[in-house]
C-alpha cells in the first residue's frame, strides 16, 4: 500500500471514528488485527438495558471515479468481516443485545456517509 493511500485511509477511519464519537458510540477498538484480517472500527452503543456492538469499514476514497466505497464492500467482503467479527466476540466476555455492520463511505474532503446496518 502506497504512503498516500495509508494516510488517504488513516484520515477516513479518523473522520469515521469522530462521528461515532460524536453521535454518543463508544470506539472501543480501531485497527483491530487478527491473523484472518482486520476491523476497522469496532464501537459500542449502550443504554441501561440495551448493548449494541457495530463492527465498521470505512472506505475512503480520493475520487468518485471507480463509485462509493459502499459498493466496495461486496458479499467476499461482508463474509471476511462476518468471520472477524466472530472470532471478535469469541474473545469478549461482555454481552451484548444486538450486532450490526455498518460501512462509512468517506471523501478525500472528509465528508461521510454512514451506512447504519449496511448488511
Amino acid at each position: 500500500m502506497s504512503d498516500h493511500n495509508r494516510r488517504l485511509g488513516s484520515f477516513g477511519e479518523n473522520a469515521a471514528a469522530d462521528w461515532y464519537l460524536n453521535h454518543g458510540y463508544d470506539v472501543c477498538e480501531r485497527n483491530w488485527r487478527v491473523r484472518e484480517g482486520e476491523i476497522d472500527l469496532i464501537c459500542e452503543l449502550a443504554s441501561p438495558n440495551h448493548r449494541v456492538v457495530i463492527f465498521v469499514e470505512v472506505k475512503t476514497r480520493s475520487s468518485a471515479r471507480f463509485g462509493g466505497g459502499y459498493v466496495a464492500v461486496d458479499q467476499k467482503k461482508q463474509r471476511k468481516l462476518r468471520q472477524l467479527a466472530m472470532i471478535w466476540l469469541a474473545g469478549n466476555t461482555r454481552f451484548f443485545d444486538e450486532l450490526r455492520f455498518d460501512v462509512v463511505d468517506v471523501d478525500a474532503r472528509g465528508h461521510l456517509q454512514v451506512w447504519e446496518a449496511a448488511f
